[in-house]
């Protein structure tokens, strides 16, 4: 997928914005300490304001690799779901997208994913979805400057469905990163998602499309499948068979679209319950810890 004429000019040109930020990381007290890991919160500057996360440090020792997580629509409450991470010696910072709960709330935008997929939709300027990416950004921003043991350009990033949509978006522009894994990734192929009817947040941009066609023209800047094509380091993408929130044929656009060394998962399901849930969970971490473990190295 193509996507406009000025795709990359734009995203190229809010990375330059973002990179002038400086993060200016705060780190509070330790709140929690498992699996290896001492947990903190963190907050940090970025073009749109102070975005909050989870800092998880190695309870022993100085961290050698570092991963940014991002989260699924719901937000991001806690940092168990996230660890362990795939590798040995790691640290990560876990941003929550601004607006979102719980530490991304911010006056005036919706925490709730209907309205939040929608806020300042009618320019690509003004789009939330833009802060949300910018936010990936410095947030590996402040895992660098508080993990300075770690390399620089060698980062991993893990997202899964809004987390695996918005890193697509993010990572074409960012050279700092190395390989990441994208699961039922979300925002692939608009024009074919505008379509499908969904119980997730697609949903709401099918409703608001019908009314106001020319957001179409937005959506086409924020299309994951059209920044995939962008993308050139290695990815790990698990796609869903069948999945109520994130039509599957959107996953498997972001998945056909990448345009380097790319390895697919394929699961029963997302976004719901199923039998063998669990087992394809401990496959796909398997499948995780090998993919970073040759790439990450």
């Amino acid at each position: 997928m193509s996507g406009p004429g000025d795709f990359d000019a734009f995203w190229r040109g809010r990375r330059a914005t973002a990179a002038l930020v400086d993060p200016c990381p705060r780190v509070g007290g330790v709140v929690e300490e498992r699996d290896g890991f001492r947990i903190h919160e963190v907050s940090y500057a970025t073009p749109g304001g102070r975005c909050g996360a989870l800092l998880a440090l190695p309870s022993e020792g100085v961290a050698r690799r570092g991963f940014v997580v991002g989260h699924g629509y719901g937000g991001r409450h806690e940092a168990g779901a996230d660890l362990p991470l795939p590798l040995p010696g790691s640290a990560a910072i876990l941003p929550c997208a601004p607006g979102l709960p719980a530490f991304g709330n911010r006056p005036g935008v919706p925490s709730d994913p209907d309205g939040h997929v929608l806020h300042g939709i009618a320019s690509r300027d003004t789009y939330l979805i833009g802060d949300c990416v910018a936010g990936l950004w410095g947030a590996a921003s402040a895992l660098l400057e508080l993990a300075p043991s770690l390399d620089g350009d060698r980062l991993g990033y893990l997202g899964e469905s809004f987390g695996g949509g918005i890193g697509a978006l993010a990572l074409p522009w960012d050279d700092r990163f190395a390989a990441a894994r994208l699961t039922v990734p979300t925002f692939g192929n608009h024009p074919l998602r505008l379509t499908l009817p969904c119980t997730g947040s697609g949903e709401s941009v099918r409703t608001h499309v019908r009314r106001h066609p020319e957001a179409v023209e937005v959506l086409a800047y924020f299309d994951a499948a059209t920044a995939a094509a962008r993308l050139r380091i290695p990815v790990l993408t698990a796609c869903a068979l069948s999945d109520p929130a994130v039509p599957p044929p959107g996953q498997f656009a972001v998945y056909n679209s990448l345009a380097g060394p790319r390895r697919l998962e394929v699961l029963e399901a997302g976004h719901i319950p199923y039998p063998g849930e669990a087992a394809e969970r401990r496959r796909l971490g398997r499948a995780t810890e090998e993919f970073f473990g040759r790439w990450l190295e």
